[in-house]
């Protein structure tokens, strides 16, 4: 709950009048560590009272400290924006800027930015490019090159510190099971990650020794850069924790490349990637980048869970936080599972035996699509997707050439998805081996692995399930009971793929229970 005394600060900071220049109006946003005031043409910070435990605000001297290191930091990279530290007194005539009075507060004022500019904002005008990622490369290859690398006395331990970092993380976001994630996803993120301390160690211990630790921005993601035509400014850095803004240079990059795969363009977050590697002469940040963006898109989905908690958030931007979150940890589970490259997950087995639903699940968990036979061969013929057919009807619909022509468009489907730089999930039955091996001749000249989930249940339960969708109105499928020995016969076994690239899961418990086992293997599988 907001005190008497904050609000009434809050209220003086949201009134024009209260401000030396008279702006025309105040807009105030508030984020889950601060609010802001836009008064054109300036901006004033004050920081909430609040410990979160990774930052203490929660007494008016750490705030006075904090404001000084945020404007003495960001002038790094942001060199006119940050004007300086002011004081709201409480005096005779109630708050006031500077003057007599006691002190109640200290704000940062900046000056206002065009907000034209943004990054985002450029994004979605489709006016950002290479050239455009050039120029904020070049701005930060030469912010790096200026940090000298920390000492190892003080960096020692930047190791330890970092799984330290990443277990807070685990456990903050354990409290929003439920909310912005599910326990399956937690626990897949968090294997993932401790199964890259243990097997690269010494690559992480050698970023100490080779100098990368270095006092970095520390949140560098797409709202917090501006592209003017005149100047690249990189604001709002880590101020408030020493340990999450001395860090390794690459884990810095890595939160701009999180970022513009959490924003559609993962081509950029290559290209980026591969200029630093090539301007700063790095050759472990190729190795390290997928996991330092699943450590990265964790914390936003962490920030973004706490802004959905906090008091007066209002319930339009509650949910909108909450959304945030959800997507946050989607791609931290998808830099788990698949890193970085677009992948193919085929869905695969026998009727009824879970394939679909366990699709379903991974779709919901990493936000990937999906992209199912059984509504495209509907589509294709013009049938209703819960409506099933006459005998004859359904003889048409499952004839060789229809099915032909479905997998011929699940595979367009599939290529269109990967050209957008996303993995796709297919679920079909893939019962000829036929199909698999056209399927896996397309992605070889993709360049594109493909992961088979071959879904098993045992025959008591596929009766069960056969049995069920005569009850229910929303099944696609038109397979039945009377149809579950004719097509089980038909089904080839797929002894021919790869074994490293097969999954077999059993699906006859919950499906919750299948995807934690299946996220568990696709972690080790691309460990």
């Amino acid at each position: 709950m907001i005190s008497a005394t904050t609000q009434r600060l809050l209220d003086f900071l949201s009134r024009a009048e209260s401000y030396p220049h008279r702006p025309d109006q105040v807009t105030r946003v508030q984020t889950h560590a601060s609010w802001v005031f836009i008064a054109p043409p300036y901006v004033y910070k004050i920081k909430r009272p609040v410990n979160l435990g990774f930052l203490d605000f929660s007494t008016l001297e750490l705030r006075h400290e904090d404001c000084r290191h945020e404007v003495e930091l960001n002038r790094r990279l942001s060199e006119d924006v940050y004007l300086g530290v002011e004081c709201i007194r409480d005096g005779e005539g109630g708050l006031h800027f500077g003057g007599d009075g006691e002190a109640v507060e200290w704000v940062v004022k900046m000056r206002q930015m065009d907000p034209r500019y943004f990054l985002p904002q450029l994004m979605q005008s489709g006016d950002v490019g290479a050239r455009e990622m050039d120029r904020i490369v070049e701005k930060l290859q030469r912010f790096y090159a200026a940090q000298p690398p920390l000492p190892h006395a003080q960096v020692g331990g930047a190791c330890e510190q970092l799984r330290q970092n990443t277990e807070d993380n685990f456990t903050s976001a354990g409290q929003f099971v439920g909310q912005s994630l599910s326990r399956q996803a937690l626990d897949a993120i968090a294997e993932y990650t401790r199964g890259f301390f243990k097997n690269h160690r010494r690559l992480l211990e050698s970023r100490i020794q080779e100098g990368w630790i270095r006092d970095c921005h520390g949140d560098l993601h797409l709202d917090h850069i501006h592209l003017a035509p005149e100047a690249v400014r990189i604001y709002d850095c880590i101020e408030f924790n020493t340990g999450f803004r001395c860090i390794d240079v690459a884990c810095d990059i890595a939160f701009l490349a999180m970022d513009l795969d959490f924003n559609g363009r993962p081509d950029l977050a290559r290209y980026i990637v591969e200029r630093f590697a090539l301007l700063l002469d790095d050759h472990g940040i190729r190795v390290l980048m997928n996991f330092y963006k699943c450590y990265r898109a964790c914390v936003r989905g962490k920030v973004e869970s706490l802004h959905a908690c906090a008091d007066a958030v209002p319930e339009s931007e509650r949910q909108a936080s909450l959304q945030l979150a959800r997507r946050y940890f989607q791609l931290a589970l998808q830099y788990a599972v698949a890193g970085s490259r677009p992948c193919v997950f085929v869905f695969m087995g026998k009727v009824a035996s879970g394939k679909s639903a366990l699709a379903a699940a991974l779709g919901e968990q990493t936000g990937w699509t999906v992209h199912s036979s059984d509504r495209l061969r509907k589509t294709l013929a013009g049938a209703p997707l819960h409506h099933r057919g006459s005998a004859e009807e359904r003889a048409a619909l499952y004839a060789p050439e229809m099915t032909q022509k479905t997998y011929r468009l699940l595979f367009e489907k599939a290529q269109g998805t990967l050209h957008e730089g996303h993995s796709v999930i297919l679920d079909a039955t893939f019962s000829k081996r036929e199909q698999r091996s056209e399927l896996l001749q397309l992605m070889k000249e993709e360049k594109c692995e493909v992961s088979w989930i071959e879904a098993h249940a045992s025959e008591p339960v596929v009766r069960d399930r056969l049995k069920e969708r005569d009850a229910c109105a929303e099944v696609v499928s038109d397979a039945r009971l009377e149809d579950y020995k004719r097509l089980s016969a038909g089904y080839e076994a797929p002894d021919e793929l790869p074994p490293e690239h097969k999954f077999c899961i059993q699906t006859d418990g919950e499906v919750c229970q299948a995807l934690g086992v299946l996220l568990g293997r696709l972690v080790l599988g691309w460990q």
